[in-house]
């Protein structure tokens, strides 16, 4: 059974930074998960923000924080972050991590198409 823990989050005031981690366990060694980046803000659905294909290597992210986040790992299997710049206080959410040993991603994968989930960490950025 794969566990997803994220850890980092936080209070931080505009313009500030955050890294997320996402620790990984469980993992075979025939799994070459995709891990994501959900948020899911009071009253809004939960959205997909960045990706990861640790297949190939390659790495999507929304409109929205394009520019801002950086989504790496050293391996995927254990450890996958998270590094928001800039943030806003419409950055303000419940970040999850999320990963699948099956999906292939050409973009973003919607949160339906990935089989484990963590449990979430609160991002707050004030004003």
């Amino acid at each position: 059974e794969v566990h997803l823990v994220e850890s980092g989050g936080g209070s931080v005031q505009a313009g500030g930074s955050l890294r997320l981690s996402c620790a990984a366990s469980g993992w075979t060694s025939f799994d070459e998960p995709v891990i994501g980046w959900f948020r899911q803000a009071p009253g809004k659905e939960r959205e997909a923000i960045s990706c990861l294909s640790s297949s190939d290597g390659k790495t999507f992210y929304a409109d929205s924080v394009k520019g801002r986040f950086t989504i790496s790992t050293d391996n995927a299997k254990t450890m996958v972050y998270l590094q928001m710049n800039s943030l806003k206080p419409e950055d303000t959410a419940v970040y999850y991590c999320a990963g699948d040993p099956t999906l292939r991603v050409w973009g973003l994968a919607p949160a339906g198409e990935y089989k484990y989930w963590g449990q979430g960490t609160q991002v707050t950025v004030s004003s």
